[in-house]
Order: structure tokens, then sequence, then C-alpha cells
């Protein structure tokens, strides 16, 4: 994946919240089926690197079943040299994988700038990416794209020290198990440069492609360059196939042959000379640095133990195991004459000089007589039968003959071993079960069922394979085993509503699928705890392993109180009512608060639920007191009544005011009703 240091306005994925936690901010990377983007955790409140798949890579829904189980595996390998996965998810359509965020530069932007390296500090940079290696492999994962973009290195602020991590565990495995490498008409997943040649061939990896990666990556730190480039993928595919990884001494003079062997032993075209997972290698590359670290120029101990096999080598180990296996090799000898016996001792024929290994097609194919040695002396006769030439002419018939007999013999038997009894097993792929048996049995052969299995593209009932396979040798009358298919695996989401959170996650599980997440929804009978339903929901067919999100109840919706003191109490007991809630609703006199007014509420804040009860004392206004008869009394008197009902007394003398003291008249009048405390004037006389 190729960074990107340039924030691009024009990306519609820049500001988005995605599953309503992400905030996606720059996109720092780039590559052919997702883009990295630095974002924000707004739940966890921290930055991290959001993988987002590129539109339409997802629409495929056995991708992006295989890309969350293989998220969730990547995100179990916890190791200080990986880039650790946080969280998977999907919203709208739109596939993440939220990663660790290691801010700096590539390993690309190091080999740029500082290689050719010395082969010390190349090993420095390759041993963490081993370590990291090596726990995936313990952990049976395979990354399948090691190259230096999937390399990050950071400087942790408070120490200056570097951090080596390796990106991408987890997509790049997601990816090949969904699709068939091929060197014809298949897709190679990943950079070619570093792609192990049976990838390139048949697509087949295990832990040895990572090896082979690696190495590659070691060359380009020791070189400052690939080993095999060309003008299109094809040309370099082609090369890793078929051209070994040349030694850095080549392209870099002074690099220690045992530098050189440990390369050339990681990128053995032959998986079976490479390390045997990242682990192995590592130890290797242990050795090597300790050898650097002592100043050791020269080790050919060291050399032999790392470089792999070579070529003739190879052919003579296996030549020796195919003459092991060859009944017809045995104790095959030329006797030598009676009068040699002290010049020559017995020799077996597979003891003289070979020129080329032996081709066991090509003696299947037909008769070879192995040419017995030529040990004629300078005068033209053989020293074996110098004394006896009479014989000799006898001898020579006899021995073409034997020779004769025993190609044919040793022929014969690989004909009739290798080819003769021999068929090839029909092509019976897609076709229903009496069709193959049909089929098979037309050909001299045995029809037999193993155990069924599920397909996405083979109809129910059909062949979805067979042992052996198509075109494949099998023996005559004997059997081929074929396994037809169930259909389309596909589970039924359960019935979940009212279960616990665990429950409902366990029956997710037992149903053959993956629990996604949990959505809090308020619900008004529900218990909080309890699942509400579910999305899918209960019913629908689903693959195996699809997620299954859980809608879990908070209980009750809760209610903000708003407080209606000193406002109107119709409006008040309306607003209640509507959200729920029951009034109970009392009426008082008040001085202060007009009638018809909230004089108190209970509660008047905080949040409630449905049905719960709100106190609402409501204004009658102030008490109304009638104004009693005090006309005649004396002024002591009728101040003394006055106030006995709560009023208020103001003394006036009348204009014509002769002494008397008697009340002649009040304001207001009497039998008026007035709010009580109210002041009421008094005119005397």
């Amino acid at each position: 994946m190729e960074p990107r240091n340039e924030r691009d306005l024009s990306d519609p994925l820049i500001g988005r919240l995605l599953d309503n936690r992400y905030r996606i901010g720059p996109r720092i990377a780039s590559g052919g089926m997702a883009s990295v983007y630095e974002a924000h955790d707004d739940r966890l409140d921290r930055t991290v690197a959001l993988k987002i798949m590129h539109p339409g890579m997802g629409d495929d829904e056995d991708f992006a079943a295989r890309f969350v189980r293989e998220a969730r595996h990547a995100a179990k390998l916890s190791h200080p040299n990986v880039v650790g996965v946080y969280d998977q998810g999907r919203d709208h359509g739109t596939i993440y994988l939220a990663m660790e965020y290691v801010p700096g530069h590539t390993l690309r932007d190091v080999i740029r700038k500082e290689a050719p390296m010395t082969p010390r500090k190349a090993l420095a940079l390759i041993e963490p990416i081993l370590s990291a290696l090596s726990a995936a492999h313990q952990a049976q994962l395979i990354h399948r794209d090691i190259k230096p973009e999937n390399v990050l290195i950071a400087t942790d602020p408070n120490t200056g020290a570097s951090r080596v991590k390796v990106a991408d565990f987890g997509l790049a495995k997601a990816i090949s198990a969904d699709t068939q490498h091929t060197a014809t008409g298949g897709v190679l997943i990943g950079t070619v440069s570093y792609l192990a040649p049976e990838l390139v061939v048949d697509g087949r990896s295990d832990t040895r492609a990572d090896v082979y990666a690696a190495g590659v990556v070691l060359y380009e730190l020791l070189t400052g360059r690939k080993p095999h480039e060309g003008e299109s993928p094809i040309q370099v595919a082609y090369k890793h196939v078929h051209e070994d990884v040349p030694a850095p001494s080549a392209t870099v003079p002074g690099i220690p042959a045992y530098v050189d062997a440990l390369v050339a032993r990681a990128t053995a075209r032959d998986r079976s000379h490479r390390p045997a997972d990242a682990r192995v290698l590592l130890h290797q590359v242990h050795r090597v640095a300790q050898a650097l670290a002592e100043g050791v120029v020269d080790d050919p101990e060291l050399v032999a133990d790392l470089a792999p096999p070579t070529a003739r080598e190879h052919e003579e180990e296996q030549f020796r195991e195919d003459t092991a296996q060859d009944p017809f090799d045995q104790a095959r000898t030329v006797p030598p004459s009676a009068t040699d016996t002290q010049e020559r001792p017995k020799q077996p024929v597979d003891q003289f000089p070979q020129t080329s290994h032996i081709d066991r097609d090509a003696v299947m194919a037909g008769p070879i007589a192995r040419p017995l040695p030529d040990d004629r002396d300078a005068s033209g006769a053989s020293p074996w039968n110098a004394a006896t030439p009479a014989k000799k002419k006898r001898r020579g018939p006899l021995l073409l003959i034997l020779a004769l007999v025993t190609a044919l013999v040793v022929g014969g038997g690989a004909y009739w071993f290798g080819v003769a009894r021999y068929t090839t097993a029909p092509g019976v792929l897609d076709l229903s079960a009496g069709e193959a048996q049909q089929k098979i049995e037309k050909a001299g052969l045995e029809y037999a069922e193993g155990d069924p299995a599920y397909s996405e593209s083979v109809a129910k009932g059909a062949v979805i394979s067979t042992d052996p396979g198509p075109g494949d040798r099998v023996l005559d009358d004997g059997t081929v085993t074929v396994v037809l298919s169930l259909g389309k695996e596909r589970y039924d989401v359960p019935k979940l509503r009212g279960k616990s959170e665990d429950d409902a996650q366990q029956a997710i599980l037992d149903a053959h699928l993956d629990f996604g997440r949990s959505i809090p929804r308020y619900h008004p009978s529900i218990p909080a705890g309890q699942v509400i339903g579910s999305n899918p929901k209960p019913g629908t067919s689903q693959k195996p392993g699809s997620s299954v999100d859980l809608y879990l109840s908070q209980g009750p919706r809760p209610i903000k109180i708003v407080d209606w003191t000193g406002k109107d109490a119709d409006k008040a007991q309306a607003w209640l009512e509507k959200k729920g809630l029951d009034v109970d609703r009392s009426e008082e006199y008040d001085d202060d608060v007009l009638e018809g007014d909230v004089i108190s509420q209970s509660p008047s804040s905080g949040e409630l639920f449905k049905d719960d009860t709100v106190k609402l004392v409501v204004s009658k206004g102030p008490e109304l007191v009638e104004v009693p008869r005090v006309i005649g009394m004396g002024q002591e008197a009728a101040i003394d009544t006055l106030e006995a009902d709560g009023f208020k007394v103001d003394v006036e003398h009348h204009e014509n005011y002769i002494g008397l003291g008697y009340v002649l008249s009040t304001s207001p009048g009497r039998g008026e009703k007035i709010p009580k405390g109210s002041t009421v004037t008094i005119t005397i006389v």
C-alpha cells in the first residue's frame, strides 16, 4: 500500500462519521483494494488508523465474511512488532478495519534514503519483521504480502528509539482465501516483486512464502534494488519462477559469503530448501548477526550450513532416491572373467561415472539398455577375454541376448507398474449422483460416496469433487469417491427477544453465526439488559459466520422534567400528560401568584418515566373577604373588627369633623369582597 502525504480534499470519506464512532481524517495510504485514513475514535478518544475497503470490494458476501473472520483472527495476534487490530465493522456497505495508528514512515522510505546498507544494519531491520512473522506463524496465520510498504517505523518521542511494526495481518489472507491464484487464468494478489515462485505457479502458499518475501526484503536492504526486474509484472513473476535471487555480493562487493548464503536459503525457488517458517529463519539471522558482530570475514562451516543444496546435489540426491526404489537396479554387476580377477574388482554398473540423471518417465515409455563399460586395452582386445578368443565369440551373442532380455523385463515391468495397470478417472463434476455413478462405472471403476459438503456454486445433490480428481490416474477396477453438494450452507437467525445479552450471543454462535455488536435502545416494557430484537430479523437465512447485531433494551426512555412554576397550570398539565405522566393537581389561595398559574411543582427537575406522577399546586388567586358593617361604631371598635377579619385600617377625619369619634363611612363599603389583607379606610366625625 503506497503512502500518500497530501490530503485529498475531494475524498468523500474525509469528515464522515463512520459507524457513529470513527471520524475520518486525512488519507495516509492507498492501495489496490483499500485505503488507510487517520481517524479519531470518538468513543475512546484516541487516534486510530482506519483501513476502508474500496467501494465494490465488499459487495461479495463471501469476501466480506472472510474478511471479518480473518480480521478477528488478526486481532488475537498480540506482539510488539505487529500493528494491533482494534475493531472491524460495516457501515452502510463500507467495510472497515480499525488499527493501531503508527505515525512515522515505512521501510520503503528507509530503503530509498539509506540502501544499500551494511549487513549489520540490514539484519537489525529484518529481525523485528521476522519476530512478528514468527508470532503469526505460531498462531497459524500467514501474512502473504510482506513488503517494505507494509513495515511501519515510528520514533518513540520519549526515548528516541525506533519501533518496527508489521501491518496488514489478516486482510491478505482473507483475499487470497477468496481467490484461486494461478499462473494462467487467475489473479495474483500482492506485490509481484515479493511473490514466492509457488504463488506464481499454482497460488498455494504456506509459511515459507512469507520467508521468501522476507528474504527478498533483506536482499533489497543489502543492495538497494529488487532482485528481479522487468518491463511488466509478468516478466518479473517469470524470473521469480525461473531464476535464482542473485547473491547480494554480486551487486555490493565485500558482503560476507555467509550473508549471501542466508539470502540464498531464504529465497530458494524450491520451497523445501527454505526455512520451514519465520522462527527458523530468525534463528539463522541471529547466527549471522553474531558472526558479523564478532568481525568474522569468512566462515565456510556457516556457509555450508546456510546455503541451499545446489542443483547438482539435488539431482544426485534424487537419483539416489530413484535407484534405491528400483528393484531392477539391485545387484546388477558385470562379472569379470577368470583371467583378470586380480586386476579388476567387481564393480556395479551403477557405480560407473554418470553423465546425467536417468529419466524414469522415459523408462516407462520403452526399454532402455544400460551401456556396458568399454574396457578394451590399447591393442583393441578386452582384458577380460584376452586368453579365450573362441569363448569370446560364443559369449558375445549370449551377453547381447541377456542384455535384451533384461531390458525387456525392466521396460515391461516399468510399463506394467507405471502405466498399463492404470486408467484415467473420468470428469463428473457438477453431475448428479446418478449421472456420475453411470459414467464412473462405464469407465470400469467403482463408484463410492464420501461425506457430503456445502457449496456456494454447486447445486444440491451434484458432485463437488472426486478422489482421484478428473484426469488423474487410478488402478483398473479402482474406486472413485465423489463428494456431493449439500447446497448452500445457510442458518436461520434464532429468536432472541427477551434473552439476556450473554444468552443471545451464545444462541447466535450455536447457530453457526457470529455476534456483531449490541445496539442500545429504549423500550417501554422490556427490562434493561434484555434483547429487543436483532438485525437481521429472526428466521432470516444467513451464511455461516455472518454477523448478527442485537438491539439491547435500556429500559423505558427517561422523561426530562420541565419546571412549570409560575406558568399556566392548564398548559403544564397538558404537556405532562402528553409525555405519559400522571398529574396530581390541587388548588390554593395565593396572594402573589395569579389565579390559574402553578404555585409549586413536585418534582420540578430530573428525570421520570412513563406513568410516574407529578404534583401541581395551582393558585386560586388571593382569598376574598367581605367588608363587615362598622358604621356607627366608635373608632377603636371599628378598627378591632376590621383587623379581626384580616384587613388593614386607614383612619380619616370628615371635613366637618366635630370630635364625636364615630365611623361615618367605609371604603370599600360594607358587603364588598376584597382580598384578605387589603386596606379599608374609615371616615370619623
